[in-house]
């Protein structure tokens, strides 16, 4: 008779038992809990509370209970926020894997359910390979830019992410004090009876601690290779898993990475010609129409700031010049502090092309209505006619191709 899954006998790797998966139960414990608050700090900082066009997770409910005015300093939070993200997310993938693998038998076992005890932690197990399979893979799917489930990836990492921590904290709850016991009592293990252990295993070719060593050099190649999309320079060139890796795009001021080119956006260059493009900044006192040339003539400042995406990459600081965002709000009649301000696109499609800042983004000295970077007039693949560069914001909040600004509160 054919052994199944469901039989004890099926399982033979000797590798499997209560030590290796304490080890990678407990490297979890701490990499997915930093995943988690670094995901709920990205979340914020797209401000979903300020306006609907920014929020997509409309029903989120108690599940927003953090939310919070994101801040302008320092001006590399966000970049720092996500780079550690993806960055471990990426790094953890093997160590997610080997715990998988060795804790497979248990999906496995019966009864399903021996005691109340035993079906929590049954179906917190469920919910969370489920959950992690289907975090890492849509996280990795939207850094790879090939993301290709069905609705927001927004909408379905958040409310995965709380289904799965959810899960992650019950396991969590159930198995950590044995998972600590295991590790204080080493040599005690080499005799202990578990369910993880075979009650025939094959003869070993690796030993468990050369098993993590196998594990743990995975993590650091997949380290090795994506860590550098949040720097410049060579850093950069060793980023080989990540697509804004290798050199940056051309050469010169423009000569940075961007994600999203003119060309994809439907960008159309005779309406940003110098004779058809006019920003419309409206606000508390009517409307104004600003040509680039009557933007250059109002009082230019400059600030370097970073350009830092949600998929983990980001730029050095650039040198960004253009007209502050509060100077365009006094235009309107906010001579004071400046109200919240929605900017619209000229791009044609994505969820972005129109998105709201807070009062104290626009009120940063900092934050421009870009016409220059790096002493030079924007590309068009980086915004040109005018951008918004705001610090410590998401890249797709510095909204590139605007042509209208509505100040007030949203």
């Amino acid at each position: 008779m054919t052994r199944s899954p469901f039989s004890p006998g099926f399982w033979r790797s000797p590798l499997r038992g209560p030590w290796l998966t304490s080890v990678l139960g407990v490297v979890l414990l701490g990499g997915i809990t930093v995943l988690f608050v670094t995901g709920l700090v990205s979340y914020a900082a797209y401000n979903p509370n300020l306006s609907p066009v920014n929020d997509k997770t409309r029903d989120k409910g108690i599940l927003g209970f953090y939310l919070f005015s994101w801040p302008t300093d320092p001006h590399w939070l966000y970049r720092l926020n996500q780079g550690v993200h993806v960055t471990l997310g990426i790094t953890l993938i093997p160590v997610l894997l080997a715990k998988l693998w060795s804790v497979i038998p248990r999906l496995f076992t019966l009864p399903p359910a021996r005691s109340l005890a035993h079906a929590l932690e049954r179906i917190s197990l469920l919910l969370l390979v489920g959950g992690a399979l289907f975090e890492f893979v849509t996280g990795v799917l939207n850094i790879q830019l090939d993301y290709i489930f069905p609705g927001s990836f927004y909408t379905l990492h958040f409310y995965g992410a709380w289904v799965f921590f959810a899960a992650f904290i019950v396991h969590a709850v159930l198995k950590t004090p044995m998972a600590l016991r295991n590790l204080r009592h080493l040599r005690d293990l080499r005799e202990e009876k578990d369910d993880l252990v075979s009650p025939r295993p094959d003869p070993p070719t690796v030993s468990r601690r050369g098993a993590l060593w196998f594990v743990g050099g995975g993590s650091l190649l997949l380290f090795a290779t994506t860590v550098g999309q949040s720097f410049d320079g060579l850093l950069r060139r060793t980023a080989l898993l990540a697509p804004h890796g290798g050199a940056d795009p051309g050469s010169g001021p423009n000569g940075f990475q961007i994600n999203k080119t003119a060309r994809y956006a439907g960008i159309d260059a005779a309406e940003t010609a110098e004779d058809a493009w006019r920003l419309v900044v409206t606000g508390r006192t009517g409307t104004v129409r600003l040509s680039r040339a009557e933007l250059a003539r109002l009082p230019l400042h400059s600030a370097a700031l970073p350009i830092a995406c949600v998929e983990g990459w980001s730029t050095s600081d650039q040198w960004w010049r253009g007209v502050r965002l509060r100077d365009l709000a006094a235009l309107v009649g906010y001579d004071g502090d400046p109200p919240d301000v929605l900017v619209e696109s000229l791009q044609r499609r994505g969820a972005f092309r129109r998105a709201a800042l807070r009062a104290n983004q626009v009120a940063d000295p900092r934050s421009l209505l870009a016409l220059y970077v790096n002493g030079e007039d924007l590309s068009p693949d980086h915004g040109f006619p005018a951008r918004i560069i705001v610090p410590a914001a998401p890249g797709v909040l510095n909204t590139k191709w605007v042509a209208r600004m509505t100040f007030g509160d949203l």
